[in-house]
């Protein structure tokens, strides 16, 4: 019997050297993909770095502006008080500024909106903040009225305790409505409890207990301190109340919201001051009296706050 013994086919000389630079070829390309994923990581690392050093530094940026607005506020309503006291008139004449909230934001839409809207488009569209149907005189009412009066009693009580206070202790005394804000808000909307903000809380109202014992619970000292706190907690719940019943506002609704603020105070509000002009509580001389540098001052910068 013959034997068939098996050929083996050699394996050409270009086999070989097409294999060597396919895996050659190979491990370049993972290398690629390799240095093109770390280059994608360190570049989403470094944006995201930005990113959180832009927001601390716009986080930085808008308290050092309303902290700057409430001080510049107090320092001029103490000036004021030299020569012409009438709180109610005051807290009135800057509330009404707030119907300038919307102009102004209109004027940034049209500014850098690449699609701009009319301003009955604007209006309809803002309005909705009221509800689907918009803004109606009932809603008008309804939501409007006690937010005004909110708003109108943290001024002027505000306005009170200067005259009965220094500024210092004043603007002390009403950064204590952070301390009232989470108490109600954990009773009224729900929020997590934390022990630290109960402790805060606890040393905020210790602080004031303190600052009325310093002077004796008697005299402008104790009725200064009530003041404060007054207009501290009226602060507090309007703003718990803006939260529960606009927490989802944007920007624009937030902005007519403001102005319909002031609208309701030019309207129902503008009653007050001249009762109170014409049974001479607050009483004036003549209009060209009136310190109008000084007023528009406060309400400008109780706009930016």
């Amino acid at each position: 019997m013959k034997k068939h013994s098996a050929k083996v086919a050699p394996v050409s000389s270009f086999s070989v050297s097409e294999l060597h630079a396919a895996i050659i070829d190979g491990g370049e390309g993972a290398q690629a993909n390799t240095e093109n994923t770390s280059e994608n990581h360190e570049k989403s690392r470094c944006q995201s770095c930005t990113s959180t050093f832009l927001k601390i530094v716009w986080g930085f940026l808008i308290i050092l502006s309303v902290s700057s607005s409430w001080v510049g506020t107090t320092q001029i309503v103490k000036i004021t008080y030299k020569n012409f006291y009438c709180p109610f008139f005051m807290t009135w004449f800057s509330t009404n500024w707030n119907i300038m909230f919307f102009p102004v934001y209109y004027s940034g839409h049209l500014a850098t909106a690449q699609q701009k809207q009319s301003l009955l488009q604007k209006i309809r569209e803002c309005s909705r903040i009221f509800g689907e149907d918009g803004l109606t005189l009932k809603l008008f009412l309804k939501r409007t009225a006690p937010f005004s009066i909110l708003w109108t009693l943290t001024n002027y009580l505000y306005l009170l305790a200067l005259k009965k206070l220094t500024a210092t202790d004043v603007s002390a005394l009403f950064c204590c409505n952070k301390a009232f804000m989470f108490l109600l808000s954990w009773i009224v909307l729900k929020d997590k409890f934390m022990g630290v903000r109960i402790v805060a809380t606890i040393m905020a109202i210790t602080g004031i207990v303190m600052m009325a014992y310093a002077d004796g619970f008697h005299g402008d000292s104790i009725i200064g301190v009530a003041l404060a706190v007054g207009s501290a907690s009226a602060s507090a719940l309007y703003k718990v109340l803006f939260k529960m019943f606009l927490g989802t506002a944007n920007f624009g609704e937030a902005a007519h919201f403001f102005s319909t603020l002031g609208f309701f105070n030019l309207i129902f509000i503008s009653c007050t001051p001249i009762i109170l002009y014409f049974t001479k509580v607050e009483h004036w001389s003549s209009f060209s009296a009136l310190p109008w540098g000084y007023l528009c001052g406060v309400a400008g910068l109780w706009l930016g706050e």
